[in-house]
């Protein structure tokens, strides 16, 4: 009770408290960034050519007297979370890290043998830079086990207190406050000129949204790798054989799928309805969803494309920067350097630890 307080009170003196822009930002300031205007960017170097092709899509496609204007009901943007609006290398997915936890290290919770098993190997997979998509399966249906039972609110209540977590690797962050400023800014601009956002992210879908909740995005804006939801009392009965009663809680259940490559684009058609005119990604596993959104659109499209080349602020990688460099390039996507076009990534205060 007394943490509890103590937090409330924290947050009530952030709310009023001059903000210096080199601080660490905590997620109260991340939420009141507002973009309204060009002029509004701060966090984006001063002649970031990729922060000048947004404004100028942006200006041409909300003007009534442009050919190439989207109707407000059709202006829809889509981003991938992870390495493209919030860190994920340091040293992995935070859903999967919240995984780890609780399969391995949580005092409250003793995971079954086979969970503890799957938590083990997702931990190697993630320390020795080899995830591969069998270790992603164990994950997915690791993960349905340890938070089964949970209903969403209990999920979310945890999700919340995870995101309290220092993040390994970084001075001065926690989870919940790893978002790349700059692209938080691009999603407030979007915002402001009456775009729809949706999150579109190999992430646990109910993970999501609660680390993103602060973004203003909708929640039934957010599309993620899915668990069932059953009734407590509903044991092997499929739904349509069974009735939600009054005794019982609505809890998560089983993996149903994860939200990566194709499945992305599956469930953009479904979710969406509407192909996206502008796509924000960062990796190969995004190009179905820019293919989707780019190609046979009939309007005016933009992809941009987050290079991961910092060394210096964030765990940038050499050898999947090139890659992404010539993907970019041979696509005709825009490249966003996170090392020459962010000004800052999390606040100048946030370190690497050497």
């Amino acid at each position: 009770m007394k943490k509890k307080i103590l937090a409330a009170l924290t947050a009530g003196l952030i709310a009023f408290a001059p903000f210096a822009a080199a601080d660490a930002m905590t997620r109260d300031e991340i939420s009141a960034i507002q973009v309204k205007k060009p002029s509004d960017f701060k966090y984006w170097t001063k002649d970031s050519v990729p922060k000048q092709k947004l404004i100028e899509f942006v200006k041409d496609v909300t003007d009534k007297k442009s050919k190439n204007f989207i109707p407000i009901e059709d202006r829809i943007a889509a981003f991938d979370v992870d390495g493209t609006i919030a860190c994920e290398t340091a040293p992995f997915c935070f859903d999967f890290m919240m995984f780890v936890y609780r399969a391995l290290d949580d005092p409250n919770y003793i995971a079954s043998a086979q969970d503890r098993a799957n938590g083990e190997a997702v931990k190697a997979a993630i320390y020795n830079h080899k995830m591969t998509n069998d270790v992603r399966r164990k994950h997915c249906a690791s993960n349905a086990s340890v938070f089964a039972g949970m209903t969403a609110e209990e999920y979310a209540e945890y999700t919340r207190n995870y995101l309290k977590t220092p993040v390994e690797g970084f001075d001065n962050l926690k989870v919940g406050e790893a978002f790349y400023l700059p692209m938080i800014e691009v999603i407030s601009y979007l915002r402001a000129n009456d775009f729809k956002i949706f999150l579109v992210s190999g992430a646990d879908r109910d993970y999501m949204r609660v680390s993103t909740e602060i973004l203003g995005v909708d929640s039934d804006n957010m599309i993620g790798t899915d668990y069932k939801y059953v009734a407590t009392n509903q044991g092997d009965k499929d739904g349509m054989d069974y009735a939600l009663t009054a005794q019982d809680k609505v809890v998560r259940g089983e993996f149903v799928s994860k939200d990566i490559n194709m499945n992305k684009v599956s469930n953009m058609a479904r979710e969406i309805g509407k192909k996206p005119v502008l796509v924000f990604g960062n990796s190969g596993g995004d190009s179905s969803m820019i293919n989707f959104s780019l190609r046979g659109n009939k309007y005016r499209t933009a992809a941009f494309f987050v290079i991961c080349d910092d060394l210096d602020r964030e765990f940038g990688n050499v050898d999947k920067a090139k890659k992404c460099i010539k993907l970019a390039d041979d696509n005709g996507w825009i490249k966003i350097s996170m090392k020459n076009d962010f000004k800052t990534i999390y606040g100048d205060n946030v370190k690497l630890k050497k």
